[in-house]
């Protein structure tokens, strides 16, 4: 197996796939972009394009409905539209060391450039280690042109926030993308970092969608915001949580 495979399913880049932005939301705090991105290809109907497998993700198989086992990997979705041309990248896992982060973003950023991407979004959660009722979208961008048409869509670039830098994905894509002439924009919605957290995804798609001019029906998500929130008062209340009360969120 090589360090990293990437296998397109029908067309390739040289079969005329050209897109103008690219969209991460692999798995984070909160699960906060891979809310986002998964709604987004869910609604748009995005079409799954390639897989993604690493000797740098975790060595385990995944598990599905039907007991059937595969490889873990990340895949690559493709939605055109009138005006943008979208790549998504979303998955399993990101990667398990320092340098397969390296490796696995220089890969994502390779599919990107061969389809013409010319900027890329990178979708996360922001932990602040408390719950968070109107959660905050927070910004940061790899050049400082992009600060204004961030903000004006709702997200706070701000100097102190996030603290410490952007781990991963999120932040490499935009750190290496810049060498390549990509414009690059990370996204973080503001979430507690305990939980699952479809409310902060609420917050986050309202500004993603405004940034590319593609309107996103949000109910999916806000429905699942109200039912983690009855949940979580029935906890708060000392209520017991019914299985009932779990398929409903999950399902």
């Amino acid at each position: 197996m090589d360090d990293i495979t990437v296998r397109f399913i029908d067309r390739t880049p040289e079969d005329g796939i050209s897109a103008t932005d690219l969209i991460e939301g692999l798995p984070g705090i909160g699960h906060v972009g891979k809310l986002v991105a998964e709604h987004m290809i869910r609604e748009l109907g995005a079409e799954k394009i390639a897989d993604i497998e690493s000797i740098f993700f975790p060595p385990q198989v995944i598990i599905d409905e039907h007991g059937t086992a595969r490889l873990a990997n990340n895949e690559i979705y493709y939605y055109e539209g009138e005006e943008r041309r979208l790549l998504f990248l979303v998955g399993d896992y990101q990667a398990t060391s320092a340098e397969g982060h390296y490796f696995l973003a220089d890969a994502y950023l390779d599919i990107a450039e061969a389809c013409g991407v010319r900027r890329i979004y990178t979708l996360g959660g922001y932990g602040v280690g408390h719950l968070v009722e109107e959660p905050r979208v927070l910004g940061a961008v790899n050049q400082p042109g992009l600060k204004q048409i961030v903000e004006a869509a709702g997200a706070i670039v701000s100097r102190d926030e996030p603290g410490g830098g952007i781990v991963g994905a999120a932040g490499l894509l935009l750190g290496l993308g810049l060498p390549r002439g990509m414009e690059g924009i990370c996204l973080m919605g503001e979430t507690s970092g305990y939980l699952v957290d479809p409310r902060s995804a609420t917050s986050l798609l309202r500004v993603v969608s405004t940034l590319t001019g593609i309107e996103v029906d949000p109910t999916l998500l806000e429905q699942r915001a109200e039912e983690m929130e009855f949940m979580l008062q029935k906890l708060v209340s000392g209520e017991q949580v019914s299985q009932d009360d779990e398929l409903r969120y999950f399902v």
